[in-house]
């Protein structure tokens, strides 16, 4: 028998989401419904969703904070979100925090079911794991995974997105500013910090591989270094 899709779905506007509700169940989905932002992400965790479908207009949590908060947490899961929000700002913010569609209200249930179904009919090629080889460890971006032998470690979604970048560079010092714009967005100080703190993490993770570093490169930036390149 065939798994049904979950969703998590969070609006306040519990008339029309309840209607929307039921249009989903009916086209066979499991949804399980949120009126607000804080639950939604309390809620997540528990239904472990293959779809986050999120007003933006939230109390307590709005829904692009709940869509950082998944992010730090789980990159695979796809969130679309569902708002009366249209300017263009909004959808660039919803896209930088690795939203994957944008859908403006008022839109036919039938248009919300075509996206579902176009994004899970994707191919199991289209959905490869991006993984790197470190010698005796292995990154995989996809999971957020270190693994050297038989210890794995867990990262967050920026850590790995701060490691992705160093091994796309492997041996070749990347600039502070680089990795602050690509994760961050911008090179404030506050991020610079958190930048640090990062690093020192990802260090941790990578402790078991001797092949293996990441070396601060004064006024320049980091660079993940083979061994060769270490000693």
């Amino acid at each position: 028998m065939k798994t049904k899709l979950k969703i998590l779905f969070a609006d306040d506007d519990l008339k029309y989401s309840l209607v929307l509700k039921r249009f989903l169940e009916n086209e066979g989905y499991d949804v399980t419904y949120t009126g607000n932002g804080a639950m939604a992400i309390k809620e997540f965790g528990i239904v472990k969703p293959d779809l986050v479908l999120l007003d933006i207009n939230m109390p307590e949590k709005n829904g692009f904070e709940v869509a950082e908060k998944i992010r730090e947490q789980d990159k695979q899961t796809l969130i679309f979100f569902l708002s009366d929000r249209s300017d263009k700002n909004d959808r660039l913010k919803g896209f930088k925090l690795k939203g994957n569609d944008y859908i403006s209200k008022p839109f036919y249930p039938e248009e919300l079911i075509a996206r579902i179904k176009e994004r899970f009919e994707m191919s199991a090629s289209e959905m490869q794991e991006e993984v790197y080889d470190l010698g005796t460890s292995v990154f995989n971006y996809s999971t957020n995974e270190v693994r050297t032998g038989n210890s794995k470690t867990l990262i967050t979604s920026r850590q790995a997105e701060i490691l992705r970048i160093l091994v796309m560079n492997k041996n070749n010092a990347v600039s502070r500013d680089t990795i602050l714009d690509s994760v961050w967005g911008n090179s404030s100080y506050a991020n610079s910090l958190a930048l640090n703190v990062q690093i020192t993490y990802l260090r941790k993770a990578l402790t078991n591989n001797p092949e293996i570093s990441i070396t601060s490169i004064s006024k320049k930036g980091y660079m993940l270094c083979t061994e060769s390149k270490a000693k």
